[in-house]
């Protein structure tokens, strides 16, 4: 499943969150959710597109009160049927459910016509001319400033393997930047054990939301997530210096509706700083990871 498509420039980019009801999701998959673990709302939208992969599709939302901004981004049903007779314009109405794990939406009902305003603010991304970085490129030599306000180079960190993904800590929704950072505490944890793990790594955490994300709100962030700060970084600084790294990735993020809309990159670079492993989506396993970076140390 493709969760990163880009919205500007004729490409539609993968964001950020989903909510929470009691409606046509499989009565025994609701079952295992305890009551007090779901949020439940009942959002207006229009179709945008429907994946290929029968139940992922991309819904133009309005404002959800409470939780998150309007914008455009992929939702998941349990229920494929849900999805069958519908076409890119149809408006829209469901139920979207959120726990502290997941999210996905059901209770898809096809309107008379839009509910979401046609004046709604539009998506702003910024474009900028660098050349992409492909597996086995080096990485170039990114500055930035971590969560305890010191100035960091990658460079300093060259001879480590290196892992690292873009976020924002304003993010909600429990299948994006939450699920990044779940993956990294574990992967944290699996390479602290790992009699095999590489004798040096480190692993980042890269905001491009520098404006509200300081090193202050960060280290509060990185405290929650049970961060050891010697294997494990998270990152603010210039916007242009983020903006150039994550467009060379392929990590698109542009402001919609009073928030950032984003799809997701998470990258393996080898102790040698050229870029071993790109991860789309939220798919991979941070055994996956973990594995990645063992074998990247042995090259």
């Amino acid at each position: 499943m493709s969760l990163c498509r880009t919205l500007c420039c004729g490409f539609w980019v993968g964001l950020i969150l989903t909510a929470c009801h009691k409606g046509s999701g499989p009565d025994a998959i609701s079952a295992k959710t305890p009551a007090a673990d779901r949020q439940s709302f009942l959002v207006n939208g229009v179709v945008k597109e429907l994946e290929p992969d029968g139940k992922t599709v991309i819904i133009q939302h309005e404002a959800i009160s409470n939780y998150m901004a309007a914008m455009t981004m992929p939702f998941e049903v349990r229920n494929p049927q849900e999805l069958r007779e519908l076409k890119p314009g149809d408006a829209i109405t469901f139920h979207l459910i959120v726990t502290s794990k997941e999210g996905w939406i059901e209770g898809v009902t096809r309107q008379q016509k839009p509910s979401v305003a046609s004046n709604a603010p539009a998506a702003v991304q910024i474009s900028r001319a660098v050349e992409p970085l492909e597996e086995g490129d080096l990485l170039p030599d990114y500055h930035f400033t971590n969560e305890l306000g010191q100035a960091i180079s990658l460079s300093q960190y060259k001879g480590r393997v290196l892992a690292f993904t873009f976020f924002f800590t304003k993010c909600p929704f429990p299948n994006f930047c939450p699920r990044m950072t779940s993956n990294f505490a574990d992967a944290e944890t699996q390479l602290l054990q790992k009699p095999d793990a590489p004798a040096g790594w480190h692993l980042f955490s890269i905001s491009f939301d520098p404006a509200n994300d300081t090193p202050q709100r960060l280290e509060v962030y990185g405290k929650e997530a049970h961060y050891d700060p010697g294997h494990w970084s998270f990152l603010t600084g210039d916007p242009v210096q983020i903006g150039e790294m994550a467009d060379q990735l392929g990590e698109s993020f542009w402001s919609e509706g009073g928030s950032i809309s984003h799809n997701l990159r998470t990258v393996v670079v080898d102790a040698q700083g050229r870029v071993r492993k790109v991860y789309g989506g939220n798919k991979w396993t941070s055994a996956e990871l973990v594995g990645e970076m063992i074998q990247a140390a042995a090259k």
